[in-house]
């Protein structure tokens, strides 16, 4: 079999999220929503390590905990004395090491010091290199093999096809509702022929107009069962209320359970056609964008909340604008910002918050355009690794 040739040091995450073991689980566990980290370091006087905190302790401990639990320090609910491992290890073993002690994420530790961390994901990230390598090795083995493998994946992505075409019916609304209040641009662009991000739109009496936008991790298959789970739990809810925090509050009771390891993040706003009022709430989604053109600028429309189908009982606080005649919504999920350019730089969102004030004088449909197209000209010819979907409102 094939052997891989980079070691923990070529493969690491570099300088690690560290906190002290007094540290709230409640901060901890903010700052693992906010960077999208799977675990989060537990250190003494800045250098000792004495534990390691991941979202496998998390899921053990949240059932049977009593209430006040997320003020408790992280030391009561981390792993003590974690496994640790040595820069210079290669691939290989630390597959076998990880299998062995059933863990998921090692601290990297040199000379006493911790310099990083590694997890199955950063592993499994190699998987194209490994399996190249073994299949170099394999060549005349798998030869004869190579023409029943060729027909079952055309087979495949005739069957993908078929079923994104499938979601796509399911998961999307046709077309907006007319309302003569708000124009919509709509950009919806799965990675595969099924993808993990979808949006919906509700109409819970006449006067108001929910809008939901959701990504559930990853994409492809897994990530599509998921989406469709949560637009299921959401199409049960959304029409006997106008509180965004009450219909995902719901959906994540309705989650829970079904997602597997995933996570969905949402965003769900109710518009109030009779004052132009907008009330939001959020389940861990990048915060959508307010454009406003008379004074040029950029408001994130910020709310907090943990993401659906994790934590059982979360509530969801909402927030309230009131919006303005002309005004842009930019609603989006995490594959737009987290495109990369040749140098490995994310777009960000700055550089869509630039893309906003300089094109959010286009209507909804051509500013949608101009941004895919900022976009597109950042990241060159690298190609996207998340599916996207980008919605403008406009205010009218």
């Amino acid at each position: 079999m094939a052997k891989t040739t980079f070691t923990v040091r070529e493969i690491m995450q570099p300088e690690p999220v560290m906190v002290a073991p007094d540290c709230p689980i409640r901060s901890v566990l903010e700052a693992m929503n906010r960077l999208r980290i799977g675990s989060v370091l537990v250190v003494e006087n800045g250098t000792r390590l004495v534990g390691i905190f991941t979202e496998r302790d998390l899921l053990r401990r949240i059932m049977t905990s009593e209430e006040g639990w997320r003020d408790l320090p992280v030391s009561c609910w981390m792993t003590p004395h974690p496994h640790t491992i040595s820069p210079d290890m290669g691939w290989d073993e630390v597959v076998e090491f990880m299998n062995r002690a059933r863990v998921r994420h090692l601290p990297v530790v040199e000379a006493g010091r911790v310099i990083g961390i590694i997890s199955t994901r950063l592993l499994m990230s190699r998987r194209t290199d490994y399996l190249n390598r073994l299949v170099d090795d394999r060549t005349q083995e798998l030869k004869r093999a190579i023409d029943e493998v060729l027909a079952r994946d055309a087979e495949l992505r005739h069957n993908l096809r078929a079923a994104g075409r499938l979601q796509t019916r399911l998961l999307l609304p046709h077309e907006p509702p007319d309302w003569p209040e708000i124009r919509w641009g709509v950009h919806y662009a799965p990675l595969d022929h099924l993808g993990g991000d979808f949006y919906a739109i509700a109409l819970p009496d006449p006067d108001h107009l929910g809008f939901l936008i959701a990504d559930a991790s990853g994409h492809s298959i897994a990530a599509a069962m998921v989406a469709i789970m949560c637009r299921t739990a959401f199409n049960e809810v959304c029409g006997s209320t106008i509180s965004p925090g009450e219909v995902l509050s719901a959906m994540n009771e309705k989650l829970q359970g079904l997602a597997d390891e995933r996570f969905v993040t949402a965003f769900y706003g109710v518009f109030d056609r009779r004052n132009r009022r907008l009330t939001y709430a959020n389940a861990g989604h990048p915060y959508p964008m307010r454009f406003i053109p008379g004074r040029g600028e950029v408001q994130m429309l910020v709310a907090q909340g943990f993401m659906l189908g994790i934590v059982p009982g979360e509530s969801y606080r909402e927030q309230e604008i009131t919006l303005e005649t002309g005004d842009r919504l930019c609603f989006y999920t995490d594959g737009l910002i987290e495109a990369r350019n040749d140098w490995g730089e994310g777009y960000g969102t700055e550089r869509l918050k630039e893309a906003l004030v300089a094109h959010g004088h286009l209507g909804a449909g051509k500013l949608t355009e101009e941004l895919l197209n900022d976009q597109r000209n950042f990241r060159g010819d690298q190609p996207l690794n998340d599916d996207v979907t980008l919605v403008i409102g406009e205010l009218c």
